[in-house]
């Protein structure tokens, strides 16, 4: 960390991977969203193994889930990408896979969410936008946020580039997060470090970070 002119630069990530400074942010790891993509069972592996050293470093955790809306509320934007992401040329022919109550909808069990842990609920890919997630991480002083989910090219990019013009580093954990499109995962994260806002790291590299943290109990202290 660098100080200069009474502000802190954080600029390593050791600085920033600490329950102080850093939460962590599940991204749509859902019932109906992780069989979509070829690797999502290593996936989900590889998020539990975050979650769990995450959670014993006493690191703040908030879920999204995706909704879809019942097709009387669907409008002109949700209609059109509905029938893109289904294939469809009549409006008549989409469904909502992901409705509230739906099994579809529900967090993958193995990710089971703590009383202590948020979940919120979108509609867009930015897991900012129509949620309270910017004002939960402000409210608790959190600086940067730990990604991983599903999937990076369609929902996990743009929540990174949101989190950036928020003032909020994100911190891609790259091997905890699936694509359905390899390639076009590879080149989202290729311009994320061309940006330079967003940190990319790997899963070793924080729970190395994480491991020789005291736990929640001494961090309240």
């Amino acid at each position: 960390m660098i100080t200069d002119n009474g502000i802190e630069i954080f600029t390593a990530l050791q600085d920033l991977v600490h329950p102080h400074r850093t939460a962590l942010l599940v991204y749509d790891m859902q019932v109906g969203v992780v069989p979509q993509i070829k690797n999502g069972a290593e996936i989900l592996a590889k998020v539990r193994s975050l979650l769990q050293v995450t959670r014993q470093a006493g690191i703040r955790t908030i879920f999204t889930r995706h909704m879809s809306l019942p097709l009387e509320l669907m409008g002109s934007f949700q209609y059109r990408m509905a029938m893109a992401w289904q294939k469809k040329q009549d409006p008549a022919e989409v469904s909502s896979p992901f409705l509230r109550d739906s099994q579809a909808f529900q967090i993958a069990p193995e990710l089971q969410p703590l009383s202590s842990e948020a979940i919120f609920d979108k509609l867009a890919m930015s897991a900012f936008e129509g949620t309270p997630l910017q004002f939960t991480l402000r409210d608790c002083g959190i600086r940067s946020i730990l990604v991983a989910g599903i999937a990076l090219e369609i929902g996990i990019e743009p929540t990174c580039r949101h989190a950036a013009d928020l003032g909020i580093i994100p911190i891609l954990v790259r091997d905890a997060c699936g694509a359905g499109n390899s390639e076009a995962a590879d080149q989202c994260v290729a311009s994320l470090e061309h940006m330079g806002d967003t940190i990319v790291t790997n899963l070793k590299t924080v729970t190395e970070l994480l491991v020789g943290l005291p736990g929640p109990e001494t961090n309240k202290s």
